[in-house]
C-alpha cells in the first residue's frame, strides 16, 4: 500500500505492489509470496482485479454487491462479487465493448454496445440476444419507466429499442451531426444528449419532443482556442437541477438546467478531453486521460488530485464511500481509498482500521535545519549553559538546536576534528585500494610440506578453484577449525627425518588405491622411492654387537600351574620330569640380545571341556552309521564311456 498526501489529503493506493504473472503455477505463486516481502505485504482488495492488456469501463450494480469491468484483449467482461472479494465469472466477446449498462439490480441483466455496431444482451446464464444498429454507437442510456434503451452514435438519430416489446421504435431526430454522450436525470427523467458541435439537446421521453438546446460554446471557453470546437465528451446529472458537462478542450462546466449560463467553469490545464465525471457531496470528480482532479463545486478550489503512471479510460466512484475504481491502459485496474471523501464500503470496512493504524505508526519528524544532541554531547561542546533558553528545544532524551550553532560549537570545541576526519577518510581509501591488489597466499610455518600436499590434492578435484580461492583455506588447508592447530601449534610439527615418519610414509605408499588405476611406470617409480626411503634408515641403524647381561634367578609363574602343587612336591621331582611338565604347560621362549622375546604357552583343558569333546566325537560316529547314502539311486544308471584321443578310457 502506497500513501500519498497531495494538498494534505491522504490517498491510499490499494493497487500498489508487484503483480504475479498468470502463467505461474500455484506452487510458484506461493513460493514467491513467501519469499518476496513486497508481494507478501501488498493489499489485494479484490482478487484478480485486472485485465490481460487494458480495461475500458467499470460499473457498480445498484445493490452494491457486484463490480462489472470490461477490457481487452481478448474483449471480455468480468464480474466481481464484493461479498467474496473475488471474481465471480468472466465472459468473452467477438468485438471490443464501447459502453455497457446494468439493467437490473444485480448482474442478471446487462447490455453491451460493441465496436462492430452490435448490441449484445446478457442474462444470468450468458448471452441472450444480439442485434445491430444502423450507425456506430458511442453511448447508451436506459429509461426504466418505459423500458426503452436509447443509443447514440455517429449520426443525428437517437435510436430507441423497447425491451418489453423487443422492437425498435421511431428514432429521435436531432440537429447534430454526431452525438457523443447521453444521460437520464434520475429525478424527472429528462434526457440529455451531448453533440460534437458543443451543444446539449434535452428531450422529454414522454412526448418525444425536444424541450431545450444548450450551447456550450457560447460560454466563452473557446476564446483562446478559436480553431477548436468544444465538443461535449461527458455528461452527468447531479440531482434534479444540477448538470455537469465535460468538453474535448479539457473544461468542466457546471450548469443549472434552468439557466443557459454556467455556474462554474473548471479548466484541467492539460487540453485533453474529459473522460468521466462524478459527484460526491460538495466535491466534483473529473478525469481526463492524465489526471483525476477533485475540487469544490461552489468555488472550484482544488481538493486533491491523483495522477497515475498510465492513461485513464474511465472512473467509477463506489456510491456513498471514499473508494475509487479506475480503468486504465495498464493490465491492473487501480483502486484508491480517500478517507476524506467518505468511509469505506461495508464489504471492506477493514480499510478504516488499517488506515487508522498507519496514522498511529507515523515515523518521528526529522528536521534538516536542526541537529539533535544529547546532554552528554552538550557537555562536550560546552553548551550546557544554553539549557532553558530558546536556542535549545527539549525533545525526548535530548535537545534540538540550530545546525549552524552546532557546527560553530563543534569547530571551537574540536579544532582538529576536520584534520582527523580527513586522515581517517584517507586511510579508508587506502584500505579500499589495498583490497583490490593481488594478494600472495602464504603457507603456514607449521607443517608447510603437509599443507602443500593437501592443497595439491584439492587442486586435482573439480572444485579446486572455489576451495583455494580464499586466503583462509591456504593457512588451513583442511578447512576445519578443529584441525587448525596442526598448522599453528609447533607441538604438531611433523619430523620427516625421523624413523617413525619414514615407516609411515613407506606403509602409506605401499597401499593400493581403490579409486584410481595405476600403470607399470607408476609402480616402478613407487618402488624406487620406497628403496630410496629405506636406504637412510638402514645406514642409521647400528650393527648388532654381543652384549653381556647379568642372569637373574628364574621366575616361576605358580599361579598358572595347578593350585594343589606345592614347593615341596616340585623340589622332589626329577629334572626331566620338571622339563616335560613345564614344556606341556607354559614355557617356550626365544629371544635375542637386542631385547626381542617370544613366549608361547598352553593351558590345561578342564574336565568339563574334555567331556564335551568326547560326547561330540561319539555323536559324530553315531550319525555316520545312521545316515542314508544316495549312491544306490544312481547304481542302475549306465555310465557313458569316456574317450580320449579316439580311444576308450572307461
Amino acid at each position: 500500500m502506497q500513501v500519498s498526501e497531495p494538498n494534505n489529503v491522504k490517498i491510499y493506493n490499494l493497487s500498489a505492489g508487484k503483480t504475479l504473472p498468470e502463467w505461474l503455477s500455484e506452487r510458484k505463486r506461493r513460493t514467491l509470496q513467501k519469499n518476496d516481502i513486497d508481494i507478501r505485504r501488498r493489499i489485494e482488495l479484490i482478487q484478480e482485479f485486472e485485465m490481460p492488456t487494458a480495461s475500458t469501463n467499470i460499473l457498480v450494480s445498484a445493490d452494491k454487491e457486484y463490480v462489472m469491468a470490461t477490457g481487452v484483449y481478448k474483449p471480455r467482461v468480468r464480474c466481481y462479487e464484493t461479498s467474496q472479494l473475488s471474481m465471480k465469472f468472466e465472459r468473452c466477446f467477438d468485438s471490443e465493448v464501447v459502453k455497457f449498462s446494468i439493467l437490473s439490480e444485480d448482474y442478471s441483466k446487462m447490455v453491451f454496445l460493441q465496436a462492430d455496431r452490435f448490441l449484445e444482451f446478457h442474462v444470468q446464464y450468458g448471452r441472450l440476444y444480439r442485434t445491430r444498429i444502423p450507425k456506430f454507437g458511442r453511448d447508451l442510456a436506459y429509461h426504466y419507466p418505459s423500458c426503452d434503451l436509447y443509443v447514440v452514435g455517429a449520426g443525428s438519430d437517437i435510436y430507441r429499442l423497447n425491451l418489453e416489446q423487443g422492437k425498435f421504435l421511431n428514432p429521435l431526430k436531432t440537429d447534430a451531426v454526431e452525438i457523443n454522450v447521453c444521460d437520464f436525470n434520475p429525478v424527472h427523467q429528462l434526457f440529455a444528449a451531448g453533440t460534437s458541435e458543443g451543444r446539449v439537446e434535452c428531450w422529454d421521453p414522454r412526448s418525444r419532443s425536444r424541450v431545450g438546446v444548450l450551447d456550450v460554446g457560447l460560454s466563452g471557453i473557446s476564446q483562446d482556442r478559436s480553431n477548436v470546437v468544444p465538443s461535449v465528451t461527458t455528461l452527468k446529472y447531479n440531482g434534479g437541477l444540477a448538470m455537469g458537462i465535460g468538453t474535448a478542450t479539457g473544461h468542466v462546466l457546471l450548469y443549472d438546467i434552468r439557466s443557459t449560463k454556467p455556474l462554474l467553469i473548471k479548466d484541467h490545464q492539460y487540453g485533453l478531453p474529459i473522460k468521466s465525471m462524478a459527484f460526491q457531496d460538495q466535491l466534483v470528480l473529473s478525469v481526463d486521460s492524465k489526471i483525476l482532479k477533485l475540487w469544490d463545486r461552489e468555488t472550484g478550489k482544488p481538493f486533491t488530485s491523483i495522477e497515475p503512471q498510465t492513461s485513464i479510460n474511465d472512473l467509477c466512484l463506489f456510491p456513498d464511500s471514499g473508494l475509487l475504481f479506475m480503468a486504465t491502459e495498464a493490465p491492473k485496474m487501480f483502486v484508491y481509498y480517500i478517507p476524506a471523501l467518505g468511509p469505506a464500503p461495508r464489504w471492506c470496512s477493514f480499510l478504516d482500521n488499517l488506515t487508522e493504524e498507519l496514522e498511529e505508526d507515523q515515523q518521528p519528524t526529522v528536521y534538516d535545519d536542526y541537529k539533535f544532541v544529547t546532554k552528554e554531547e552538550l557537555e562536550k561542546l560546552g553548551l550546557t549553559h544554553l539549557v532553558g533558553t530558546n536556542l535549545l528545544r527539549a525533545y525526548m532524551h535530548g535537545y534540538f538546536m540550530d545546525i549552524r550553532l552546532y557546527q560553530k560549537a563543534k569547530t571551537i570545541a574540536e579544532p582538529f576534528a576536520f584534520e582527523e576526519y580527513r586522515k581517517r577518510k584517507i586511510l579508508e581509501k587506502i584500505e579500499e585500494e589495498r583490497e583490490n591488489r593481488v594478494r600472495i597466499k602464504k603457507l603456514p610455518r607449521i607443517n608447510r610440506a603437509l599443507a602443500e600436499k593437501l592443497l595439491e590434492e584439492k587442486k586435482e578435484k573439480k572444485k579446486a578453484a572455489k576451495v583455494i580461492s580464499k586466503a583462509s583455506d591456504v593457512t588451513n588447508p583442511l578447512g576445519d577449525e578443529r584441525f587448525a592447530a596442526m598448522f599453528k601449534n609447533p607441538d604438531f610439527q611433523v619430523d620427516e627425518e625421523s624413523e617413525v615418519s619414514r615407516d609411515c610414509v613407506i606403509e602409506l605408499e605401499g597401499r593400493a588405491s581403490s579409486d584410481e588405476s595405476s600403470s607399470d611406470d607408476e609402480h616402478t617409480w613407487k618402488e624406487e622411492q620406497r628403496r630410496e626411503l629405506k636406504k637412510p634408515v638402514k645406514s642409521e641403524r647400528k650393527p648388532n654387537k654381543p652384549k653381556f647381561y647379568e642372569v637373574k634367578e628364574p621366575t616361576e609363574f605358580k599361579s598358572i600351574g595347578p593350585t594343589n602343587a606345592t614347593a615341596t612336591s616340585t623340589n622332589r621331582t626329577s629334572l626331566g620330569e620338571r622339563v616335560r611338565r613345564e614344556d606341556n604347560r607354559i614355557i617356550r621362549t626365544t629371544g635375542s640380545s637386542v631385547g626381542e622375546m617370544e613366549m608361547t604357552f598352553s593351558l590345561k583343558k578342564g574336565e568339563e571341556e574334555t567331556q564335551q569333546q568326547i560326547q561330540r566325537r561319539v555323536h559324530r560316529e553315531e550319525r555316520k552309521k545312521v545316515r542314508r547314502s544316495a549312491g544306490s539311486l544312481m547304481a542302475g544308471e549306465k555310465k557313458k564311456p569316456v574317450y580320449w584321443r579316439g580311444k576308450r578310457v572307461k
